[in-house]
């Protein structure tokens, strides 16, 4: 099994902790904060997995300023994300850059997730009761598939 990392951010309804949570007490994996990475040590993990909510239409941003500091060189990488409502891919960019900086890009892996941003407050958001069980054992099947 690889040696697999989670680095994250959530921040509005932290959806994304919820998931990360729920898969570092199901499988053997380290989780790290994306505001605890400074003296984080990649070269000890196969695998790395970023985690965000998406905020206008991408992971968040300090996820991708991240990844333009990190040394992720023929390092596996896969990409966890939460939203309201899924219309397109939305690590599509970020996988790219991924590629680009020497990863190796292996896939994502999502769920929805409650969403009040903006006009959704109004209706009283979308996604309600998410991420649930379901999409907790949909994502975590997903994660145990990239680590062996």
């Amino acid at each position: 099994m690889k040696k697999t990392i989670i680095i994250y951010e959530s921040v509005h309804h932290k959806n994304t902790e919820k998931v990360v949570n729920y898969i570092s007490k199901q499988l053997p994996i380290e989780v790290c904060k994306l505001q605890d990475t400074s003296n984080l040590d990649l070269k000890e993990f196969d695998l790395i997995i970023l985690a965000s909510g998406i905020y206008y239409n991408k992971l968040h941003k300090r996820i991708l300023e991240w990844l333009e500091s990190a040394d992720i060189s023929n390092k596996e990488i896969g990409i966890l994300y939460t939203c309201g409502f899924r219309y397109m891919d939305f690590s599509k960019k970020t996988s790219k850059y991924i590629v680009d900086k020497g990863g190796k890009y292996i896939g994502n892996c999502w769920c929805r997730g409650y969403d009040t941003y903006g006009l959704l407050a109004k209706i009283g958001g979308i996604a309600k009761g998410h991420p649930n069980n379901q999409d907790l054992n949909n994502i975590k099947t997903q994660i145990e598939s990239w680590m062996v």
